[in-house]
C-alpha cells in the first residue's frame, strides 16, 4: 500500500511515494544518496588491461602457485621463483608496499637457500 506523500525524516519535505527506495523508508532517495559513491565510481572506471598487464597478471598468478607449492613442500626454490614472479606483477602495478615485501621473502629465501646448499 503506497502513501499518496509523506514526509522525509531527514530533509523534512513533503515528498511523494515514488520519491522512496520502498514503502517502509522513511528517508528520500536524495537524502540517502551518498556524494562519495558517485565520486568512487567516477574514479573506477570500465579499464582494459593492456596485453603487459595481463601478461603481468597472470605471471602474478602463477607466483601465487609458486608460493603455494612452497608451502607444501618447503623447498626454497619454489619459494625464490614463486616471489620472482610476483615481484613481477606487483612492480608492474606500482604497489611499492608490496615490492619491498616480495623483496623481503625473496631475500630471507634466497639467504636460507645458499646457506643449506653451502652445508
Amino acid at each position: 500500500m503506497r502513501l499518496p506523500g509523506r514526509k522525509c525524516n531527514k530533509c523534512g519535505k513533503k515528498l511523494p511515494a515514488k520519491a522512496y527506495k520502498t514503502d517502509l523508508k522513511k528517508t528520500c532517495k536524495s537524502c540517502e544518496h551518498r556524494w562519495w559513491r558517485g565520486f568512487l565510481r567516477y574514479l573506477v572506471q570500465q579499464k582494459r588491461l593492456t596485453p603487459a598487464e595481463r601478461m603481468a597478471s597472470r605471471v602474478g598468478y602463477m607466483g601465487a602457485a609458486f608460493l603455494m607449492a612452497g608451502q607444501w613442500t618447503v623447498e626454497p626454490v619454489l619459494f625464490i621463483i614463486g616471489f620472482c614472479c610476483v615481484l613481477v606483477q606487483v612492480t608492474f602495478r606500482k604497489q611499492w608496499n608490496l615490492v619491498v615485501l616480495q623483496l623481503n621473502g625473496l631475500v630471507a629465501w634466497t639467504i636460507h637457500f645458499v646457506k643449506t646448499f653451502l652445508n
